[in-house]
């Protein structure tokens, strides 16, 4: 093998090779025989060269083509020869060249494939994962991991220039309570105890603040037990930074530093110096989401002061018991079919809606659904809202604001992706600021905190926390991109007196307390300095610049929706001296 070891790659020859004599290796990617002449296609991770092997001129090398099959892997000696005008491929990298082979080796066999290794898998996804190895020979895959590559490398570059320390915290780690349910590890040194996967390195970024670093970054892996969608996995990574001596805007500054770095050094897109910002309020009443997507208009209107100009007793009801009656207008499409307009319903349903009504604006007038009971104040309803002839009028209404702003915030969503409204080249991004501190659990009557339990309330509350815990607003921040979470941080307790209110509110006593966070809180008595951070999910970010929806197609080996992996079944059963090992009994039933 040694003599066919390869002297350059299959993505770097051009016609000024000409003429050198090359040894490639790789896995064949495409064959066609033509007769007196084979064409080979040689792929590896740097792009494609092709191999032309006359038959005539050697039969020994006509023997090895004909076995040659799709994904095998061999090596190829041979000289750098230029392609004639006519045959030039622009789409190959490497389309003016091909080299002819003077020597081939088959490396190694490729067996019957379980699906064709192409740009883009056409493969279900569960076959996807089982073959895993197979599918990243694909260019999508490749692309995207070598995507994911580079916007680590500028992460780590950007972080470092501007005085982060890099830092590990520990992968097992005490069982805190954190929204998700852990990971457990038994010990076996220590029969029924237990570490914990991290689901966050939250309390260790902030001991490393109380430890003087002052600046803090780690790519992250953690880990959270809940059910999986396109943008969750039971294992993700995230991009973990903390900052002494910060306020908000000192770390809002410092991420949109990063982001327009990565951005520009990896794609070569421009982003502005600030980005937009909205209070969740205002969020949640233009939007209907804490996370909109601004690549598109259609805010979310109050159509409130229009329900007295009509006689929809519905609406009517719905503003007198304290609810809220909300608009959308969808510009120039009035020709919506009735089917079209109840798809928009049924999902509007999904999000607790009773029903979706709808006008259509007409030359002067209303037209069709809810319009007869507006008949005589049509101008006062398209002038408010600003509607013009040809668009059309969404309505929803109920008791509770929530529910009406959620639901039509789903219906612009759908409608966003339906009119082709989220182009994936652009990004909006976005600050959400100004959140809920506490949120009522009506379940079991009691306050939570709505993000975590170290978040800093803004100081305007310090007074009447604790007896108006809901008018609360913590010190937090949610950075948004294309209609995603990217990011979530805030301005941390330093604390003691303040974090034993919060805890208080949130229900936890003080022994609950000492239990689960006494190192953290103990730490606080030492001088902690004032400390804020965030943590931009790297999957997410990468899944976004890739343009599509789904981490799991940035992910080198994510499990599939059950939270398995076809791959190597796991999670997968262990033999009975493993558990004995472990002091652990197992109930199978």
């Amino acid at each position: 093998m040694e003599a066919m070891k390869r002297t350059v790659d299959c993505g770097a020859l051009r016609k000024c090779d000409a003429g050198r004599k090359v040894i490639l290796n790789g896995w064949v990617h495409r064959k066609r025989n033509h007769g007196r002449v084979f064409f080979i296609n040689l792929r590896d991770r740097y792009g494609i060269t092709q191999v032309t092997v006359d038959t005539e001129a050697n039969a020994f090398l006509s023997g090895i083509c004909d076995e040659l099959r799709n994904e095998y892997c061999i090596a190829v000696e041979g000289n750098v020869s230029p392609r004639p005008d006519d045959m030039v491929n622009p789409s190959m990298e490497t389309g003016e060249i091909e080299i002819a082979a003077s020597n081939i080796v088959i490396l190694n066999k490729c067996e019957v494939l379980p699906f064709q290794i192409e740009e883009e898998s056409k493969a279900n996804e569960d076959l996807r994962l089982k073959y895993r190895y197979l599918d990243l020979r694909s260019a999508g895959m490749q692309n995207r991991i070598r995507l994911r590559s580079d916007v680590t490398f500028a992460i780590r570059e950007w972080m470092t220039a501007n005085g982060f320390y890099e830092i590990e915290t520990p992968t097992f780690i005490k069982s805190t309570p954190e929204g998700a349910r852990d990971y457990l590890v038994p010990s076996r040194l220590y029969p029924g105890k237990f570490y914990a996967l991290p689901q966050s390195p939250q309390i260790y970024k902030q001991l490393l603040m109380v430890s003087g670093f002052d600046k803090y970054f780690q790519i992250a892996r953690c880990y959270r037990d809940e059910d999986s969608r396109g943008d969750r996995q039971p294992e993700f990574t995230q991009i973990d930074i903390e900052m002494s001596f910060s306020g908000r805007e000192e770390v809002l500054t410092m991420t949109e530093g990063l982001m327009r770095h990565v951005f520009n050094k990896v794609l070569k897109t421009e982003l502005p110096e600030k980005f937009k910002r909205l209070s969740w309020v205002d969020a949640m009443e233009l939007y209907g989401s804490d996370k909109p997507d601004l690549r598109f208009d259609m805010p979310l209107q109050d159509f409130g002061p229009y329900v007295g100009a009509g006689s929809f007793q519905a609406l009517k009801d719905a503003l007198a018991s304290g609810g809220a009656v909300k608009a959308i207008v969808v510009k120039g499409r009035a020709d919506y079919s009735r089917k079209q307009i109840e798809e928009l319903e049924a999902h509007a349903k999904i999000y607790r809606a009773k029903g979706l009504a709808w006008m259509k604006v007409a030359k002067d007038a209303l037209e069709g659904g809810a319009s007869k009971f507006f008949a005589d104040n049509a101008s006062l309803i398209t002038c408010g809202l600003g509607a013009s002839e040809g668009d059309l009028i969404l309505l929803a209404a109920d008791v509770n604001r929530k529910i009406a702003n959620t639901a039509m915030g789903a219906v612009r969503s759908k409608l966003g992706r339906d009119l082709g409204l989220c182009d994936p080249a652009k990004f909006e991004f976005a600050w959400i600021i100004d959140f809920p501190m506490f949120e009522y659990n009506e379940d079991e009557k009691k306050w939570e905190a709505a993000h975590h339990l170290f978040t800093f309330p803004q100081e305007k509350y310090h007074e009447t926390m604790e007896s108006d815990p809901g008018s609360v607003k913590g010190d937090l921040y949610d950075l948004v991109l294309n209609g995603n979470e990217l990011a979530s941080g805030s301005i941390r307790i330093h604390d003691p007196a303040m974090q034993k209110k919060v805890f208080n509110i949130a229900g936890i006593d003080p022994e609950q307390a000492e239990k689960k966070f006494g190192f953290l809180t103990e730490a606080f008595r030492y001088g902690a300095p004032p400390h804020g951070g965030i943590a931009p999910g790297l999957d997410r970010l990468v899944m976004i610049m890739a343009g599509l929806t789904s981490i799991k197609d940035v992910i080198a080996f994510p499990k599939n929706s059950f939270a398995v992996s076809p791959m190597d079944d796991c999670p997968s059963e262990v033999d009975q001296k493993q558990l004995d090992e472990l002091h652990l009994t197992v109930n199978r039933e």
